[in-house]
């Protein structure tokens, strides 16, 4: 089988925000796995000479977002303004909004098998610092970014159950592809909340490949010492497996209880 003939076979995903942080990593880790569609507002982080279809669009119209998902198998929606202090009519109508909408419109009226929204930790920011979330506690947003990422939640519930579409919404924690996050400057609750680059990257291709998942909201923090959202659904429900911890990663001392009972295992052992 030749190249075009294997990329041919591969599941069809569309990646929106595919030139974004977490696109352009994302896209690359899965570029030899499936037959892409990288769709941003802005292209020049993109390879178009490279063997996916790349495509720049503006989310917020309803028609470009059907002629995007048109012979998809699964949508990795990424696409919307990330910062938590964009403005409503400037920007989150339109981008985190309006998109979102289309997006999951789109994908259920062309046939596509699933979506998988990016959604934030932002939405249970409101909780205390004590307490760890979990999917199923009420949503706590503290600023309009969290408010619309609650939206897109929200829509991925009404779809699954309302119209059949399975999709799987994301809480994304401290990405790691963030270069201010060093170890002189990291604080406790970014510690908490972090995931690895690779870390994300696996759990999104364990959403597209889980199957019989009608809705989910998964979350995504590395396996962390101390973690800001739990992720004991999240391992059972696409077989989550993390390989990273904040704490060891930034060289806080404090190591993970799990390897911590490995070494002292071996010490034994060794004694013995």
């Amino acid at each position: 089988m030749d190249a075009g003939q294997k990329l041919e076979n591969m599941r069809k995903v569309l990646i929106t925000g595919a030139a974004g942080r977490i696109g352009s990593v994302f896209h690359q880790y899965v570029s030899d796995r499936y037959r892409l569609r990288l769709v941003d507002r802005q292209m020049a982080a993109l390879d178009e000479s490279g063997p996916h279809e790349v495509i720049e669009a503006n989310l917020a119209d309803l028609a470009v977002c059907q002629r995007l998902c048109q012979d998809m198998d699964t949508v990795v929606h990424l696409a919307g303004d990330p910062s938590p202090a964009a403005d409503f009519y400037d920007s989150l109508l339109d981008n985190n909004i309006k998109a979102v909408y289309n997006i999951f419109r789109a994908a259920k009226e062309q046939g596509c098998r699933r979506v998988i929204f990016a959604s934030s930790i932002q939405t249970i920011e409101g909780y205390p610092l004590d307490v760890q979330a979990r999917p199923e506690m009420p949503m706590r947003p503290m600023n309009l970014y969290a408010a619309a990422k609650g939206f897109g939640e929200l829509m991925g519930h009404y779809f699954a159950y309302a119209e059949g579409l399975s999709c799987i919404a994301v809480r994304i924690g401290a990405y790691g592809g963030n270069r201010e996050h060093t170890p002189e400057n990291i604080d406790s609750r970014t510690l908490s909340a972090y995931v690895s680059p690779r870390d994300l990257c696996h759990l999104f291709v364990q959403c597209i490949e889980a199957p019989h998942v009608a809705f989910a909201v998964v979350q995504a923090v590395s396996d962390n010492r101390f973690k800001r959202m739990d992720i004991t659904s999240t391992r059972a429900t696409v077989d989550y497996a993390p390989q990273d911890d904040a704490f060891e990663l930034f060289e806080t001392g404090i190591r993970h209880p799990a390897r911590w009972f490995d070494e002292r295992a071996r010490h034994l052992t060794h004694d013995d």
